[in-house]
């Protein structure tokens, strides 16, 4: 039997229909599933100074040549009302939450919606947080104080205080989940905390000085450490407690810095653990070592301003220092400067990597510049 002309029609309408229903359902579950990549910032991450992009979470796209995304609004401000100086920045994958600590509280966001679902202020002011790898438990110094606090990463209560020696600051929860990195810049001992206790297990040091920004290797058997008075860095035995190596920048004078108040403020390890980039405030440079004795001193980079910290892609393509650049680490080369919605520079000593699928977070790197090679 032949079908009328109108009946023909009408089938291939309803064809057409239907391959635009399976088309646009495919579209959709690809985008859910499409790994996507965004540099988190919080600002103002240089001391209170708006200058430098300003005050929330600014959000640039990695794989669209780092281009600006959105402006997250934030809370963290003084008893003034004017944005206070963040501290740090974390992320839980299985809260699908970012955390921005200030001088005075912390805040938890929600990365699905850009809200802010709580804020506290803690007793002593907050600084440099990590949270554990199953995203429940915070390590939270006070400010400068006496001790950290252990806190819960979805109501914000405290669990445990735990003491310090003078002055709690920089935190780095091992990507094992079984040691917490402690270092108070009143000290030249690194603490190291084990979680499932919340106390104090194992010292590192002492150190030449007090310790300032560190980092570790994935092993968790090597801590890299930038001390007070040193423009380079020195290397710490986990496992036995030990100080094993001292290494200063050569070709390069000490002097005066605006910020932090020692030489090398900053210092990551690239995540194959093949190089140590060290922060130089003076000279407004990163300098380059081999991550292996005897360090060998390999390059430099300058900056544009001087850079107080850097950290790295997960993939270790990109370096992140403080100063606002986007570093290819393998060519050395400067691809491009940060720039906010108005194109006005940013910077910011508190970032990090975080891949999306969807709305939801599956993978995050550290504001630190950890090593990632866990096999050896």
């Amino acid at each position: 039997m032949k079908l009328r002309f109108s009946q023909r029609l009408l089938f291939a309408c309803q064809l057409v229909l239907l391959f635009l229903m399976l088309s646009n359902s495919y579209e959709s579950k690809a985008q859910k599933t499409e790994l996507k990549r965004f540099l988190y910032v919080a600002t103002p991450g240089i001391r209170d100074y708006l200058g430098f992009g300003g005050h929330g979470i600014l959000v640039f796209d990695i794989n669209n040549n780092h281009r600006f995304v959105k402006r997250i609004p934030t809370g963290g401000l003084h008893p003034d009302g004017t944005p206070s100086n963040v501290k740090g920045i974390a992320v839980s994958v299985s809260l699908n939450s970012i955390y921005v600590s200030t001088l005075e509280g912390l805040q938890r966001i929600d990365l699905a919606t850009d809200k802010i679902v709580w804020e506290k202020a803690f007793e002593g002011g907050c600084d440099r947080m990590a949270i554990s790898p199953d995203g429940k438990t915070m390590y939270l110094p006070a400010l400068e104080k006496d001790f950290w606090n252990v806190v819960d990463c979805e109501t914000g209560n405290i669990i445990k205080k735990i003491p310090a020696v003078k002055r709690s600051h920089n935190t780095i929860y091992a990507m094992s989940g079984k040691r917490v990195y402690m270092g108070d810049i009143g000290s030249p001992i690194l603490m190291v905390a084990d979680p499932a206790k919340h106390e104090i297990v194992e010292r590192v040091g002492p150190f030449k000085n007090f310790i300032r920004p560190f980092t570790i290797n994935g092993a968790e058997s090597l801590v890299y450490v930038t001390v007070d008075s040193l423009l380079g860095f020195e290397v710490g035995d986990l496992k036995t407690g030990k100080v094993l190596d001292h290494i200063e920048v050569e070709g390069w004078n000490m002097g005066p810095v605006r910020r932090h108040g020692n030489p090398s403020h900053g210092i990551g390890l690239t995540p194959d653990e093949k190089e140590l980039w060290v922060a130089d405030g003076f000279n407004m440079r990163l300098h380059i070592f081999s991550a292996v004795k005897p360090y060998q001193q390999l390059t430099t980079i300058p900056l544009q301003d001087m850079p107080g910290w850097v950290t790295f892609s997960l993939d270790g393509k990109y370096a992140y220092p403080s100063s606002g650049e986007v570093i290819d680490v393998k060519t050395r080369k400067i691809l491009l400067t940060l720039q906010d919605e108005h194109h006005n520079s940013v910077a910011s000593e508190k970032m990090m990597e975080l891949q999306m699928q969807g709305n939801k977070v599956v993978r995050v790197a550290d504001q630190f510049g950890i090593g990632r090679v866990t096999n050896k």
